[in-house]
C-alpha cells in the first residue's frame, strides 16, 4: 500500500494527496485478468481506456492465446483501431450498441456486430449477452478518500460498479465529476495511468435554418421546465435560444457545450425539478475542453446511470418535461427513422425514444422531433412512406410535435388524415404539391 502527494499536469496542477492506495499496474496487466472468451464492457467516446486496448490489440497481434474469441462491448466508439477493421479476426471481435463515423463503415464491411437497443435498457443487454464480464474504463485520478471518478462517463459502465470486475485507467485530464460514477480502490480488480488526452468534439454550426427551428420549438418552452436535448446543430441552436428563459432544469443523456452557457448565465438551475433538485443530471459528456474544465469538481453537474436517466418511468415523474431530438425521416402517419438512410444503418436507438416516452407520460411535457425540410440534395425528409429497411425510431404512437423551419406540426391525437395534412404545411414549398398528391393516393385526404 502507498500513498502519494504530487504535481501533475491538467486538471491536477496543485499538490494532490491521495489516500493510500495499491500501487498502479502497467496497462498490460490487464491480460492477467482476460482468458479466452471474455467479454469486456467499454464506456462509451472518451470512457475508453485507449492504453488498455492498445495493449489488448498488442496481445492479439502476438498470437497470445489468452486473446481468443474476446469481444468487446461498446456503444459510440471515437476511436479508429485494427480489431474494429477485422484484422484480429474472431479473436478480437467489437458489439456496438449505437454506430459512430468510426464504427458505420465496419458495420457494413461485416466486422462489427450492431444490437439494437434501447439507450435505457443497453446495461440489461449487456449482462444478458455477458458472463463475468470485466469493465476496462478510463478515470480521474483517485481523491485523498481513495475514490476514482469514472468522469465523462455514468452510462451503462456505472450499473457494473459493486457487480462486476473492474480495470481502470487513470489519465490527468479526465475531469472529477458527481453522482453515481465513483469507484473505489477496494472494488477494482487493477489500474493504470496513461497521459492520453481527451478528444475534444466541437459544437456543429448552426446555419439559419437551424435557427428557424429552433425559434419554434424555444417560443413553446415554458419557464421552468426540464429539458433534455440530443447532439447536433439543431439541438445546440435551440439551447443557445434559451437565453430568456428562467429556472430551466437539465436532465438528459448528453452533457454537451450548449449547457455551460445556460448553467453560466443562471438560465439553468433545476429549482423546479422534482428530481435532483437544483442539479443537472447527465449519463455522459462529451465536447470541447472548455466543457471538461467546467464538468471538473463541479458539484452543480451529476452524471447518473443511464437505465437511471433515461427511463420513461424516471423522466415523466418530472413536470413539464421537454425531450428534443432529430430525425432523418418522417412518413405522413408520424413515424420518424432516426437510425438508417436509405436502409442502411448509419447509428442505431440511443435515447430517442426512451425520452419521447417519458415526455409524454410527464404533467404537460412535450416531445419535439426536429428535422430540416430537405436533404442536402434538396430531397424531402417529409415523406409518405418509409422507405424498405428504414428502421421506425420513435413510433407514431409515441410522436408529439415534429418541427421544420416551416412551423410545428402537432400529432399527438390526431386522425392520419390530420397527420398528413400538418406535416405537408411544414415541408418545403418545392415538394407540397407532390406531396398532397401523395396523400390522395393513400386515401390520407
Amino acid at each position: 500500500m502507498t500513498s502519494e502527494g504530487r504535481r501533475v499536469p491538467g486538471f491536477y496542477g496543485v499538490t494532490m494527496f491521495t489516500a493510500p492506495t495499491t500501487a498502479p499496474n502497467q496497462p498490460g496487466d490487464v491480460l492477467e485478468h482476460i482468458g479466452p472468451g471474455t467479454q469486456l464492457i467499454v464506456p462509451l467516446a472518451n470512457g475508453e481506456p485507449t492504453a488498455v486496448i492498445d495493449a489488448i490489440e498488442a496481445a492479439a497481434a502476438a498470437g497470445d492465446p489468452r486473446i481468443n474469441e474476446v469481444r468487446i462491448h461498446q456503444m459510440h466508439a471515437i476511436h479508429d483501431r485494427p480489431y474494429l477493421r477485422g484484422e484480429y479476426g474472431t479473436r478480437l471481435k467489437h458489439i456496438s450498441y449505437f454506430l459512430s463515423h468510426i464504427t458505420r463503415p465496419q458495420f457494413a464491411a461485416g466486422h462489427v456486430g450492431l444490437v439494437p437497443a434501447h439507450f435505457s435498457e443497453v446495461y440489461s443487454l449487456m449482462r444478458m449477452r455477458t458472463d463475468d464480464p470485466l469493465v476496462i474504463a478510463a478515470a480521474s485520478p483517485p481523491d485523498r478518500h481513495g475514490y476514482f471518478s469514472l468522469g465523462v462517463s455514468a452510462d451503462y459502465t456505472s450499473s457494473f460498479i459493486g457487480r462486476g470486475r473492474i480495470f481502470l485507467e487513470v489519465t490527468e485530464h479526465m475531469p472529477r465529476t458527481f453522482g453515481r460514477n465513483q469507484i473505489h480502490v477496494s472494488q477494482v480488480v487493477g489500474w493504470c495511468r496513461s497521459d492520453r488526452p481527451l478528444i475534444e468534439v466541437a459544437p456543429a454550426v448552426c446555419g439559419e435554418t437551424d435557427r428557424r427551428i429552433a425559434a419554434f420549438v424555444a417560443e413553446r418552452i415554458p419557464d421552468g421546465a426540464t429539458i433534455q436535448t440530443g447532439i447536433g446543430a439543431i439541438p445546440n441552436a435551440i439551447m443557445a435560444s434559451l437565453t430568456d428563459h428562467k429556472d430551466l432544469g437539465i436532465h438528459t443523456e448528453l452533457v454537451s457545450d450548449g449547457v455551460v452557457d445556460l448553467i453560466e448565465s443562471g438560465v439553468v438551475n433545476g429549482v423546479k425539478k422534482r428530481l435532483n433538485r437544483t442539479k443537472a443530471v447527465g449519463t455522459f459528456a462529451l465536447g470541447t475542453e472548455r466543457l471538461h474544465e467546467f464538468l471538473h469538481e463541479n458539484t452543480a453537474i451529476e452524471l447518473h446511470a443511464v437505465r437511471y436517466v433515461n427511463d420513461p418511468r424516471i423522466i415523466a415523474n418530472e413536470k413539464n418535461f421537454v425531450s428534443i431530438n432529430a430525425t432523418l425521416t418522417v412518413d405522413f402517419i408520424g413515424q420518424c427513422a432516426s437510425e438508417t438512410i436509405g436502409g442502411q444503418y448509419y447509428s442505431s436507438s440511443g435515447g430517442q425514444n426512451d425520452f419521447a416516452r417519458g415526455a409524454m407520460y410527464s404533467d404537460g411535457g412535450q416531445g419535439f422531433v426536429v428535422l430540416h425540410s430537405t436533404t442536402s440534395h434538396g430531397t424531402s425528409r417529409i415523406v409518405p412512406q418509409l422507405a424498405a429497411g428504414d428502421v421506425v425510431t420513435t413510433p407514431k404512437n409515441t410522436i408529439d410535435k415534429i418541427v421544420s423551419e416551416y412551423g410545428v406540426a402537432e400529432l399527438r391525437g390526431k386522425s392520419i388524415k390530420e397527420r398528413a395534412e400538418a406535416l405537408i404545411a411544414i415541408a418545403h414549398p418545392d415538394h407540397r404539391d407532390e406531396l398532397t398528391a401523395s396523400a390522395a393516393a393513400l386515401n390520407y385526404t
